[in-house]
């Protein structure tokens, strides 16, 4: 069954945080190379909780794709790209995911196959989109109201926003307890809402995608300790 990683990396020193973006260059030409590597991304991330258009030089995250679990697993622990993160990383989390429901495109394909079984336990929901230069400023008008919406909801278990370029190519990730708790934020008729509807109204997005996952596993910590998604769900 189809698995995508989303590896974060926290960098605390001045030369680390240098290393890790430099790395947004050099990974190009090491991750290609990895074999059954299906598809992947390097995405810096945005201060505060990652939703804003001001870059934070600590925190990067490497999305990848593989064929199954244990072909995901195996690369993430052992593959060299992976460990010289590692070395370098103040700390580092990675989730293992199972699509169950995608649409839309990303860089012109569609990565994410739906396969996994019905969804139970927790869901995460990955929104990407290119936002046209022409309304940037506009979509970064709605997005704090947004993030303030996310913020208070007590059922989010984990958010964070980060981008492939910034400003233009955005990407929200979150993690929620369970698939109906996900569909009431997104039924939800506030900020949230508004700027779906400002989206279609003005065609905002060049090109767009939204993908829902299972939460197969996770390896790592992350802000000093384990967030342990799964067995906080479990409990």
């Amino acid at each position: 069954m189809q698995t995508v990683s989303l590896s974060f990396y926290r960098f605390a020193t001045p030369l680390s945080r240098m290393w890790a973006l430099t790395m947004m260059g050099v990974a190009r030409l090491s991750l290609p190379r990895i074999d059954g590597l299906q598809f992947w991304k390097l995405c810096g991330s945005g201060t505060g909780e990652g939703f804003t258009p001001i870059p934070n030089t600590s925190v990067y995250a490497i999305l990848t794709v593989w064929s199954d679990l244990d072909r995901a697993k195996q690369a993430v622990t052992q593959e060299s790209i992976f460990h010289r993160y590692r070395a370098k990383a103040s700390e580092h989390w990675t989730l293992f995911l199972t699509p169950y429901s995608a649409r839309g495109a990303w860089s012109g394909q569609s990565p994410f196959i739906e396969e996994s079984p019905a969804q139970t336990g927790p869901i995460a929901a990955l929104t990407r989109a290119t936002v046209r230069p022409v309304v940037a400023a506009q979509f970064w008008k709605h997005v704090p109201d947004i993030s303030g919406v996310i913020g208070r909801d007590q059922n989010v278990l984990f958010k964070i926003g980060i981008g492939e370029v910034p400003l233009f190519q955005q990407i929200t990730f979150s993690i929620w307890p369970d698939s109906q708790s996900m569909a009431a934020f997104a039924r939800n008729n506030g900020p949230h809402a508004e700027a779906i509807r400002a989206v279609r109204d003005g065609n905002w997005f060049r090109e767009e995608l939204y993908a829902r996952f299972r939460v197969a596993d996770e390896i790592g910590s992350w802000e000093g300790q384990s967030p342990r998604i799964l067995k906080d769900i479990a409990a």
